[in-house]
């Protein structure tokens, strides 16, 4: 049984991330600790799915501290000294849900998912009726809240002349995003702050296409930014007063280069993925810190090695891939919450166009081919093949899907989606649609084969 991908757990509600599922995932992982906090997003079916992972870790000895509906960086949070639980699907569609387990603050790696998923596997008895844990409600919002504001008041300036459209999505950041705002100064305009478990207004996923009406109103209600989240909060978009949405490295750029800066340490790190553009590295390398990469939904393992790496001058400052951002200082945790505070104060000391203005914002295209799961393996062992034939002028790198790298520093990677049926084609060059077109042919004709 492969239950893991690169965010946690993940799928359809009656296919796969099943109550029977949540159950035994619930007693799998009580077993790694006495105490557990779970939490949930606003689906139509988390609180029944809670439910049963409740009843798991009771089952198994456990006691929980259950919060309720709260974005997942919320949930992160209250795990703080103890283990959690958030049940959610991200920017899935509401047809989906999912499970991410986390320690201390930190997602599960994958041993811990490893040992995890063998135990589903092999399934595991309920203690003695006498040793059952019990549960007991909490609110967590407050604390969580006030966490993110007074971490975004140590950086830039105060917002209090900025007007921000921040654009819910129908998910979590409704109960988060616009109060942390608000007692920052800001002047908040919501739209879809309603938690809705259907996603009526839009997708849960917010991409320029889903972004439309937002960035329309952003614009006419002269705004001086827009945020955009999906469904649990962990993601963010930003979108420009004028409109247009500002690119995602772009945006882990401009965080890369103020911790960078930053920083006290003679060795400043900043952490990300092989998609993430060459953008980060001009930026951090020009602010005197140093960029490493590590897989998709492997930001944890990477800031643990950093960390451990016994260096005294080594401080990881960042660690992002597109749309999701760790700060380290304020915790170990994906989230977009505590992006919006710290990105609308760091505006507010100086604007973003004057911010883009020393970022280099070479052509940027990302494409998802369709490929069932049980054919991406053996799809990725040819392009691991037919990519370096088909471009011999290029490097090539396969620790992290197959990445080519040209001449001119324009490069392409090929990976397979942890949570979806797709291939991933990303790719930066000047000409970035011949590059995109014609390495996608060649992913196309793999996953035909």
């Amino acid at each position: 049984m492969e239950l893991f991908g690169t965010a946690g757990i993940r799928g359809s509600v009656t296919e796969r991330m099943t109550p029977e599922l949540a159950l035994r995932v619930g007693q799998a992982v009580g077993q790694d600790g006495p105490a557990f906090v779970v939490g949930h997003d606003g689906r139509v079916t988390s609180p029944a799915l809670a439910d049963a992972l409740v009843s798991g870790l009771e089952s198994a000895g456990v006691d929980v501290a259950r919060v309720g509906a709260v974005p997942t960086p919320a949930l992160a949070h209250a795990s703080q000294g103890r283990r959690g639980v958030m049940v959610t699907a991200s920017h899935n569609p509401p047809t989906d849900n999912g499970i991410k387990l986390f320690v201390d603050g930190v997602e599960y790696g994958d041993d811990a998912e490893a040992r995890i998923e063998a135990r589903v596997g092999d399934g595991s008895d309920p203690s003695a009726w006498h040793e059952w844990g019990s549960s007991s409600s909490h609110d967590t919002l407050p604390a969580y809240r006030d966490a993110v504001a007074d971490y975004a008041r140590k950086h830039g300036a105060s917002p209090e002349e900025m007007t921000v459209a921040v654009d819910c999505g129908n998910g979590m950041a409704g109960v988060t995003t616009p109060q942390v705002l608000r007692a920052l100064g800001v002047d908040v305009l919501a739209t879809e702050a309603n938690v809705d478990g259907h996603f009526s207004a839009r997708g849960s996923k917010p991409t320029p296409e889903t972004l439309t009406e937002f960035s329309d109103f952003v614009a006419r209600s002269q705004s001086d930014l827009g945020f955009a989240h999906d469904g649990d909060a962990d993601r963010i978009v930003v979108v420009d007063g004028d409109g247009s949405t500002v690119h995602e490295d772009t945006v882990l750029a401009i965080f890369a280069a103020h911790y960078t800066r930053a920083s006290t340490a003679a060795d400043p790190v900043v952490l990300t993925t092989p998609n993430a553009s060459g953008r980060i590295d001009e930026q951090v390398t020009d602010a005197g810190g140093r960029v490493e990469r590590v897989r998709l939904g492997g930001l944890h393992e990477g800031m643990a090695r950093v960390r451990d790496g016994g260096d005294r001058d080594t401080e990881l400052v960042f660690a992002a891939e597109p749309w999701k951002h760790i700060h380290p200082v304020h915790g170990g945790w994906i989230d977009g919450v505590a992006s919006a505070a710290v990105l609308a104060r760091l505006v507010a000391a100086e604007s973003l166009a004057r911010r883009r203005a020393d970022i280099t914002e070479r052509p940027y295209r990302k494409d998802s081919v369709d490929c069932s799961d049980d054919r991406k393996a053996a799809a990725m062992d040819t392009l691991a093949e037919r990519l370096p034939e088909r471009f011999p002028d290029a490097g090539v790198a396969t620790e992290h899907g197959v990445r080519l790298t040209f001449p001119d520093d324009s490069w392409a990677l090929v990976r397979p989606s942890g949570t979806e049926p797709y291939i991933r084609l990303y790719a930066e060059s000047d000409d970035v649609d011949a590059l995109a077109g014609n390495v996608r042919s060649v992913v196309e004709s793999a996953i035909r084969d």
